[in-house]
């Protein structure tokens, strides 16, 4: 308990020019009940696991400085990817080129102008990211996040600190590791509502994550190949992943329940098939998932037709 509780380290670290906390972050939370992250817009609270063991890290901005605390025994593991994980490798140099912004629409401009202070960032925690990125396959992501939440709440861990440091917030929790996750019985994956399709490629994972986390240290399209072998995994699931793991600036997650839709509505005024999705995109190959993530900071809505999917619940079945 004392390791847990004492702080680790500390590090500030200058963004070098405009920098948005809550927006750079925000890709890693999966939805409002992810206990294992916290976010205002000054303020960043994560936990996680590391190979030291768990760590929590709080993040404050002022200015374009930004300052990290640290506490548990994974804190000074935690601590030697700050700087990737605030965006540090993420270069917009040659998006934000005159040659390369003048071939963008307006729309993606102008919310580039407004949200030049974004990054992309890179965690290079691949089990972490794996996992909630499994539940959401094939089911609502309202659906799939009500059932991580549930599974992180009742499997995890508080996070080192949480409910003893009166900054860390007292629901702060670190995701359950691989060997818990692997030994959650089969009716509690029910009851978190996921099938034993998506909670077998979770258990291959945990079985696999040794060998999942040194992706960490290969090119985004190499890591995004190799964990595909696992079954379960395809091309949706890995680019969901290297977009949060690596910072990956153009993998574009193919299979989306709703994204080809919304790229066709917002690009070509007209729904498309995946297809359709990435040759819009193509001009803008090398940079496709900064184009997705400028449209979605625009502000732009394609357009609702019918009744929106019912969500199936099926725990007490």
């Amino acid at each position: 308990m004392t390791e847990l509780a004492t702080p680790g380290p500390t590090m500030d670290w200058d963004a070098g020019g405009p920098y948005k906390l809550h927006q750079t972050l925000g890709i890693l939370g999966r939805g409002p009940g992810d206990a294992t992250i916290r976010l205002t817009d000054s303020t960043a609270w994560l936990a996680s696991n590391t190979p030291a063991g768990p760590a929590t890290l709080g993040i404050s901005q002022h200015n374009n400085t930004l300052t990290i605390r640290s506490w548990g025994p994974g804190a000074e593991h935690a601590l030697v990817g700050v700087p990737g994980l605030l965006g540090a490798h993420d270069d917009w140099s040659h998006f934000d080129s005159h040659a390369f912004a003048s071939t963008l629409p307006h729309k993606i401009r102008e919310a580039r102008r407004r949200h030049a202070a974004v990054r992309l960032p890179s965690t290079g925690r691949m089990v972490d990211a794996l996992i909630p990125a499994i539940l959401e396959q094939k089911v609502t992501a309202r659906e799939a996040r009500r059932g991580y939440a549930a599974l992180v709440r009742n499997f995890g861990s508080p996070a080192p600190g949480s409910g003893i440091h009166p900054d860390i917030p007292t629901d702060l929790m670190v995701a359950p590791t691989p060997p818990q996750w692997a030994a959650i019985p089969s009716w509690e994956w029910h009851k978190a509502g996921v099938g034993p399709q998506r909670s077998a490629t979770v258990m291959r994972v945990a079985g696999s994550a040794t060998g999942l986390e040194r992706l960490a240290s290969l090119p985004a399209v190499d890591a995004a190949a190799k964990m595909q072998s696992i079954p379960g995994i395809g091309v949706w699931t890995a680019a969901e992943v290297t977009q949060r793991t690596h910072g990956d600036a153009d993998q574009v997650a193919v299979g989306d329940y709703h994204l080809a839709a919304y790229v066709g509505w917002a690009l070509a005024g007209k729904a498309v098939d995946d297809a359709g999705m990435l040759a819009l995109l193509e001009p803008w190959r090398g940079h496709r998932q900064r184009v997705v993530r400028m449209l979605q900071l625009s502000g732009f809505h394609k357009p609702t037709f019918g009744p929106r999917m019912t969500i199936q619940d099926h725990r007490r079945h």
